[in-house]
């Protein structure tokens, strides 16, 4: 454990460092359409983030967004999101993060979200809870009809749109409101932190949701994809969360009768 630790605060500074490179002056590209983008500032992030993470933990490979960097077969691995949110970013909207996750075999030991616009660090470690700035965090005591959830509308596949739409409407009728805030890290550290309750996405990666998902489980809340497992650490996956197991099984009940099976 005092190992976890001492990798989780060499990550936390390795992290906080890289922010200041999305202070800069930044060139925009699209990555096969408008709705996905990478800037300068990605490029710019995960190297730095590779080339000093690889002192942090010098075994580990690396799964990262930009350039296609998926190293595979690896005991450990960093899984890297430089930043999570692009087009919020572009935008000059607050909500986008370096995701930073150490994965040991199947499990995520490490997890690090640092939205620089907000200031806000969180801070998952194996066993250990999760903090956001060096205080504990917990998930709300919410039920179902009171909670908030964070979704989106599948951007970048928009087939699966109405699907999503339905989801949306179902569980809207059934709790208190839903939010879309543009990244999936941030959203589950709210998760994690007690601001929302219920989320749900149709389809991520692993660097989107990897750090933040054991953000969140040490923050005492739960995460699944379709089949009820742990969403994937090596591909896309569908992902489903939620403060109680109440509330995930209400959630993923909806989500399964709109969603029978993976249409991917």
């Amino acid at each position: 454990m005092e190992e976890l630790e001492t990798l989780a605060r060499r990550t936390e500074a390795v992290v906080r460092e890289a922010s200041s490179l999305m202070a800069r002056d930044f060139e925009i590209d699209e990555k096969g359409g408008c709705e996905n983008i990478v800037t300068s500032s990605d490029i710019a992030v995960q190297h730095f983030l590779c080339q000093n993470l690889a002192k942090v933990c010098p075994e580990a490979g690396f799964l990262c967004e930009e350039e296609d960097m998926n190293q595979t077969g690896c005991e450990w691995a960093w899984i890297i999101d430089p930043i999570d949110g692009t087009a919020n970013y572009a935008r000059s909207i607050p909500e986008s993060a370096i995701s930073v996750a150490l994965r040991h075999g199947q499990d995520v030991v490490v997890g690090v979200v640092y939205c620089p616009a907000l200031d806000e660090m969180y801070v998952g470690i194996k066993g250990m809870g999760s903090t956001l700035n060096g205080k504990p965090l917990k998930v709300s005591s919410k039920s179902f009809r009171e909670g908030i959830m964070c979704t989106a509308m599948s951007t970048y596949r928009k087939e699966f749109a109405r699907m999503c739409n339905d989801i949306i409407m179902e569980v809207y009728m059934q709790s208190n409101d839903f939010r879309r805030f543009g990244s999936s890290a941030v959203e589950l550290c709210f998760a994690a932190a007690g601001r929302c309750d219920l989320y749900f996405e149709m389809r991520l990666m692993p660097w989107d949701y990897a750090a933040a998902s054991l953000i969140l489980t040490e923050a005492g809340g739960l995460i699944c994809n379709l089949s009820g497992e742990h969403p994937s650490l090596e591909h896309s996956d569908l992902v489903i969360a939620a403060n109680c197991e109440e509330s995930l099984k209400a959630l993923s009940a909806i989500v399964r009768k709109h969603v029978p099976t993976m249409p991917y």
